[in-house]
């Protein structure tokens, strides 16, 4: 493996799902049977503040996906509590839904809660990614406010790359981002529309799936200058997302800018 120098690195995971005390165990039972996998981790605040202190995780970007419209507030108000009470670990993501009726005051009311995204997994919410309804919502969510979209799924058409390449077309100034190098179980998708695009790029729940040499000539193709660290926790564990990305053997050059650089340029940040 090439030298890594640990003591001077960052990092920001850019994606990681928490869930309230009442809901974890069946959110994340449902999820580990969609799957079909065994997550390492139980989602609950606890154990994912465990996760990240563990690996020694600069910053956390946390998450929770609204399957109704009627779970925006809420959820939103979850996120945002669980970021007040963790400023130093956890930078927060809103949800949105496309029947949210009033998304314009929901989207202000997310900025003054300090939000700092918006995450989508349109699977789960039950529309296409690039459905015609959500158009409205991505423009007023602005240029300067990041919007995570999980990408792929060979059960389901909604969250295709082909469709999230119409998004992209449509707002080639906003700061979009793929999960999972662009396409979940469908990479050679990710491969025809989405590599080489503007579009940045996260790395999670990928290296265990297609190996490193696949993951490596993705990563390189597309341009490590728009690729993201994420850990998609409760999925793996942060010190398992760290040595997955360490084993593709890009160099700490390559490494500084997935493991932080990158994601600080996209939230106009400095850790």
């Amino acid at each position: 493996m090439i030298f890594f120098e640990r003591k001077t690195m960052k990092f920001l995971d850019v994606h990681a799902h928490v869930f309230p005390e009442n809901i974890a165990e069946k959110a994340v039972g449902f999820l580990e049977s969609y799957y079909e996998c065994k997550w390492d981790g139980t989602g609950l605040e606890q154990d994912l503040v465990e996760s990240v202190l563990a690996a020694k995780i600069t910053k956390c970007i946390i998450f929770s996906s609204a399957t109704k419209e009627a779970q925006v507030r809420n959820i939103n108000n979850y996120i945002a509590s669980l970021q007040n009470k963790y400023p130093h670990l956890f930078i927060g993501f809103g949800t949105m839904h496309r029947d949210f009726a009033d998304y314009g005051a929901e989207l202000e009311r997310i900025r003054r809660l300090n939000l700092k995204g918006l995450k989508f997994h349109t699977d789960f919410q039950g529309f296409y990614v690039d459905d015609p309804a959500m158009m409205p919502i991505y423009e007023a969510a602005g240029e300067d406010f990041p919007m995570l979209f999980h990408i792929g799924d060979r059960k389901s058409p909604l969250s295709s790359p082909e469709r999230l390449l119409n998004v992209i077309h449509n707002f080639p100034r906003h700061k979009i981002i793929a999960a999972h190098m662009g396409g979940y179980s469908v990479w050679n998708e990710a491969w025809k529309y989405l590599i080489g695009t503007p579009v940045y790029m996260d790395i999670s729940s990928t290296i265990r799936y297609i190996g490193k040499e696949e993951t490596r000539k993705l990563v390189l193709a597309h341009g490590p200058e728009k690729v993201l660290f994420a850990s998609d926790y409760p999925a793996v564990r942060h010190k398992e997302a760290i040595e997955d990305v360490l084993s593709l053997d890009l160099g700490n050059e390559i490494n500084e800018m997935i493991f932080y650089k990158n994601a600080e340029r996209i939230l106009n940040i400095t850790l």
